[in-house]
């Protein structure tokens, strides 16, 4: 069996090798993070006994091993990441020592990893940690949209305050086809071709409707000018440019997900961008302990204070991703919606005399839970609905 205990850092890493009797087969391996590096790196992988298990593993360094584990799996070979904290203090525990380089690092890798249960990286890594990064530029394009359906609000109150109630959805196609195509009042109170209206409408809007916006133009008390209406118009136009964008990155995150059809997509109201964001920001769901060790990582386990005689518990602790606790708040309140046991585990909650927010926040915990459970032992979620 070969021990391959790589340091990595921005520009170069840093290898070393040997078997599990110790007898060292490289020890000066320093390659480039390059293509041309990893070429070195695979042909020594290559030129080893193939007859014999090969175990790599590393630090965790955030993005610097990304294209090295890319690299990795795509050729086939497994890979184990440390805590570097970990390694730090095993380090402590073999030497006094504190001569400090890279290729000393990877030697004293090798011995942890050697010293260590060999936990390698899922095979699912290239997916995962490109839904991470779609799901998370996707929720920077949300955010962004917030802000224009905001300025949108904001504008017509100014302009034509009368306008949102006659929608159910005041940012409908409908709607904003309106807003955008007649731009000022003027033009929207001598509105004429309400087929064209019906039509993006699909039906929808009735001829009622169409005669009680024009209604409601003529008789607004609103006061509007060229640059308001400029402004509505870019606004329009921006929010229509995200919206086109997130349904862009919508398709490939669905696309990926369904490819990998993971077991918490079986809980009834999760929905695939929920469960996206979820699975790539736990990552390898198996380095966690247990389900506990889960709600840590996400931020959601209220803040503890102890002094003298006293103890009690505080607000939640909202470390970790801030990501992952968007995407289970949501994911809490759908599945308390349409999951028979969080449906009632809600309303026990509530029963409680807790808040809405709070109770989701338990919700979101208990569905971490079984979201480990469901993950951890690749099993499909089994709901009490016959």
């Amino acid at each position: 069996m070969y021990f391959v205990g790589i340091d990595i850092s921005k520009y170069k890493h840093d290898c070393f090798i040997c078997t599990e009797t110790g007898e060292v087969i490289e020890e000066n391996l320093s390659f480039k993070n390059t293509n041309e590096g990893f070429q070195q790196l695979l042909n020594l992988l290559k030129s080893l006994d193939n007859s014999q298990t090969i175990r790599i593993g590393f630090e965790a360094t955030g993005h610097y091993g990304i294209n090295l584990k890319l690299s990795l799996e795509k050729n086939n070979y497994s890979f184990m990441e440390f805590n570097p904290n970990l390694v730090k203090q095993f380090i402590k525990s073999q030497t006094l020592r504190k001569t400090k380089t890279d290729k000393k690092d990877a030697t004293w890798i090798t011995r942890y990893l050697i010293s260590v249960d060999y936990k390698p990286h899922p095979s699912q890594f290239y997916h995962k940690f490109t839904l991470k990064s779609l799901s998370r530029k996707r929720d920077k394009l949300v955010f962004q949209r917030s802000y224009y359906l905001m300025q949108i609000t904001n504008i017509l109150d100014l302009i034509f305050p009368e306008f949102k109630p006659l929608f159910d959805n005041q940012f409908s196609v409908t709607s904003l086809y309106i807003l955008y195509k007649y731009k000022s009042i003027e033009k929207i109170k001598n509105m004429k071709d309400y087929d064209s209206l019906r039509k993006v409408s699909h039906g929808k809007l009735s001829y009622s409707k169409f005669l009680k916006i024009k209604e409601a133009a003529k008789n607004t008390i609103g006061c509007s000018n060229e640059f308001l209406e400029f402004d509505l118009e870019n606004m329009i136009d921006l929010y229509s440019n995200l919206n086109n964008k997130i349904k862009f990155y919508d398709d490939k995150i669905i696309e990926i997900i369904k490819e990998l059809n993971p077991p918490s997509l079986s809980i009834r109201g999760i929905g695939p961008i929920s469960c996206a964001g979820i699975i790539s920001e736990f990552g390898d769901i198996t380095r966690f302990k247990n389900a506990d060790a889960c709600v840590a990582f996400a931020g959601i386990e209220p803040s503890i204070s102890e002094s003298g005689i006293e103890s009690h518990t505080g607000k939640m602790v909202k470390h970790g991703s801030g990501h992952l606790r968007y995407h289970l708040i949501n994911a809490a309140e759908m599945v308390a919606m349409h999951e028979p046991i969080f449906t009632e585990f809600y309303y026990k909650k509530r029963n409680e005399g807790k808040t809405h927010q709070v109770t989701l926040s338990h919700v979101a915990k208990k569905l971490v839970r079984i979201i480990y459970k469901l993950e951890s032992e690749n099993t499909t979620f089994k709901s009490n609905i016959n």
